[in-house]
């Protein structure tokens, strides 16, 4: 065994660090004991649900009992559960303990977010998890504590069930927390943003007052965030937008009238003094709308982006660079409405190397071997072999399932991990994908069949038009901010003399964008981090060029289907000059924060 951090680590910045990074040696040193520790507290804890009772589980706690009992499951087949919690029924059905509040995933089932119970004590799993991230960072970049961390962070609508309990995200319920609240001073950990302007619900208050706060404090910035790349990516292009107004503000000491929230003002009131040089500089670097390196002309100190850029979020990566002039960018960890899993040891790596560590006191892991060319089919009847935390293997994919202190069981979260190594025992997992997620521009996930279902809505009007769509795909199109979502169909018109219009292609795009799942639209109408979907009609033939490009690459001619989803630069750049006409959403589609109806 070994006594100090430093040998796996580096060397802690602070006392308080020491700690942390020796909690991560320990948990990381002791992964199988760990887990089944996590697993025994679980089924112990929740001995008497009437989840666990249902399978006869009769309140054992090792292993071997629970996997050959209790089955693996998707979110739709507890959702009946999950309904009646929603709809009042207080019993212990997954958890012991009361459930506080539900979390909404941006997943969806049925259009609708998916609705997690969550249980008080959960907050403090989150938090130990959240304390473990700037003791790491630390040991990659030194000084953090002599600045400040410009982060852009926002509280989403809550709603509440008909039981009276509210349904909210993760990060809405954790900023509203005592835990983010009233959190103790940390050198290391402050932030340009006050709490009142996170906790605005206002998007517009809360990113202008966000970004005021930033340039007035310009120079004591050393960090900047938002949770994903996207998020960060708004924030400039809110300040290309509102610059002229913002170094007013900054020149005059008086704050922008549409920031009407009195907590803002009154807290903006102590920040914000005349200062005609800042005011001044702003106007000189955004006058010109050259934005390259925008980040580090502004903010001259920051040393990395916070941000997640894994996934769907890579996509952003060029146009970060672009705006920060290649500053690094770090992706801290790796969580989820249903559980937080664990951290990157090494976050200032390349985005295409970040791995992340499963720190195994957060849950009960379990691994269902993936393999893309055969995914598993899983039923009552034929359950799969899972592999447990400490038994994967180096250059395997598998599908993550978890047993959370909140009552969920072999519950599959939807992620396809690839294992890259392992610290100390504990493996590191590269994350591939979402399961089933074709387009993705913030926080939404559209899969296959949500797509299908626009598509054959906008044909629906195309019919009284004598017009098909002949085939179709979709782009994730992140050239834009916000991006938005393309979709490239190939039309047969069957009358010329009654070809539908501009007017009417319009239309398809907002009968499609209506029949997306909510968190799409939310994000289109509330948030404004998605805009108009698009629709490109391409030429006659197109998609037989597209088939005879996939042969010449190899594809089977047999098997060959037109993809979904394109992102592969040749493909686009194909469709894209096959494009005869282009039209765009003529409004955003309804969405409400209207009370659950589960």
């Amino acid at each position: 065994m070994h006594s100090r951090v430093t040998s796996h680590l580096g060397i802690p910045a602070c006392e308080k660090d020491a700690k942390a990074l020796q909690f991560i040696e320990e948990m990381t040193r002791n992964v199988d004991s760990v887990q089944e520790k996590v697993l025994a507290e679980i089924l112990s804890q929740n001995a008497n649900t009437e989840y666990l009772q249902r399978f006869k589980v009769g309140g054992a706690t090792d292993r071997d009992t629970f996997k050959s009992k209790v089955p693996v499951v998707t979110y739709e087949e507890i959702q009946p559960d999950i309904q009646r919690i929603a709809n009042g029924d207080r019993s212990p059905i997954f958890s012991s303990h009361p459930i506080s509040e539900f979390l909404t995933s941006s997943g969806t089932s049925a259009g609708e977010r998916k609705l997690m119970p969550t249980i008080q004590e959960e907050l403090d799993r989150r938090q130990l998890l959240y304390s473990l991230l700037m003791p790491v960072m630390n040991l990659y970049v030194p000084g953090l504590d002599k600045g400040k961390g410009l982060y852009f962070l926002f509280i989403k609508a809550e709603t509440k069930t008909p039981s009276g309990l509210l349904a909210r995200p993760v990060l809405t319920s954790y900023y509203k927390s005592d835990h983010f609240k009233t959190r103790p001073y940390d050198p290391y950990n402050v932030y340009t943003s006050p709490n009142e302007t996170v906790l605005c619900v206002d998007s517009f208050q809360s990113m202008y007052s966000q970004m005021l706060c930033g340039l007035l404090m310009r120079e004591q910035v050393l960090r900047l965030g938002a949770v994903f790349a996207s998020g960060l990516l708004r924030a400039i292009h809110f300040l290309q937008l509102n610059w002229q107004q913002l170094a007013k503000d900054i020149a005059t000491g008086i704050l922008n009238p549409r920031v009407s929230d009195p907590s803002i003002r009154e807290c903006m009131s102590k920040i914000l003094k005349p200062n005609p040089e800042i005011a001044e500089f702003i106007i000189k670097e955004c006058e010109g709308q050259n934005w390259e390196g925008i980040i580090t002309r502004i903010w001259p100190n920051t040393k990395y982006l916070d941000v997640i850029v894994t996934g769907a979020m890579a996509q952003y990566i060029p146009t970060l660079d672009y705006y920060s002039g290649g500053l690094p960018k770090a992706c801290t960890m790796y969580a989820s409405s249903e559980c937080y899993f664990g951290l990157n040891l090494n976050p200032m790596c390349k985005p295409s190397e970040v791995c992340y560590t499963i720190m195994p006191n957060m849950c009960y892991f379990e691994f269902i071997v993936h393999d893309p060319t055969n995914p598993a089919t899983i039923s009552r009847d034929s359950p799969p072999c899972l592999v447990d935390l400490a038994d994967v293997e180096v250059g395997k994919e598998y599908e993550l399932v978890i047993t959370t202190y909140t009552g969920l069981c072999r519950y599959r979260v939807g992620d396809i991990l690839l294992v890259t190594g392992f610290h100390n025992s504990a493996p590191q997992f590269k994350f591939i994908r979402r399961k089933n997620v074709l387009l993705s521009i913030d926080s939404d996930k559209t899969d296959e069949a949500e797509l299908q279902n626009a598509v054959e809505n906008a044909a629906a009007i195309l019919q009284s038009y004598d017009t098909s769509v002949v085939e179709y795909t979709s782009y994730a199109d992140t050239k834009t901010i916000p991006g938005h979502y393309v979709i490239y169909c190939e039309l047969l018109i069957k009358d010329p003399t009654n070809s539908p219009s501009h007017e009417v292609l319009s239309q398809c795009c907002l009968a499609m964008e209506e029949s997306l799942n909510s968190v799409y639209r939310q994000c289109r109408v509330a948030d404004n981090s998605i805009g108009p979907l698009e629709i490109r009609v391409v030429e006659k033939g197109t998609f037989e060029e597209l088939m005879d490009y996939a042969i010449s690459r190899g594809a089977s001619i047999n098997q060959y289907k037109a993809p979904r989803c394109v992102n592969f630069t040749p493909i686009v750049e194909l469709l894209d000059s096959r494009v005869i006409s282009a039209h765009f959403s003529p409004a955003a589609p309804h969405w409400t924060p209207e009370k659950r109806r589960v």
